[in-house]
């Protein structure tokens, strides 16, 4: 993947972080310059994480993927969410539900942007 592609991918998911923020009312965010914080450090976190699973042996990966149909993956994205949350003032997400359904709007949201464009 060219650094284009990753520029463009972060910048879709700035979109569709500030979306979400727009749409939910107990998740507030500063401008779209935040959003785009966010993005960045959530696509670090995100793969990191995931960079770190992938060197697990093959069972913990196929638990963690296979026999939680994605969830496990759901649930990571929504931790990262919150702890994003805990660390940046410019944004706010008010309780576990709000972390969950943001996670949930903005993975789809994100999918279909990312369906658009490439």
């Amino acid at each position: 993947m060219d650094i284009l592609t990753i520029v463009l991918k972060v910048l879709l998911l700035s979109v569709a972080i500030f979306i979400v923020a727009k749409i939910l009312p107990k998740v507030t965010i500063k401008n779209f310059g935040t959003a785009i914080a966010v993005a960045v450090v959530l696509s670090i976190l995100y793969y990191g994480i995931f960079w770190l699973v992938g060197r697990l042996p093959v069972a913990v990966n196929i638990l963690t993927n296979i026999f939680t149909l994605g969830l496990f993956n759901f649930i990571v994205f929504a931790f990262l969410l919150w702890l994003i949350d805990q660390l940046m003032e410019s944004i706010e997400i008010k309780g576990l539900e709000s972390a969950l359904l943001a996670a949930f709007l903005i993975a789809v949201i994100n999918t279909v942007l990312n369906w658009l464009v490439f």
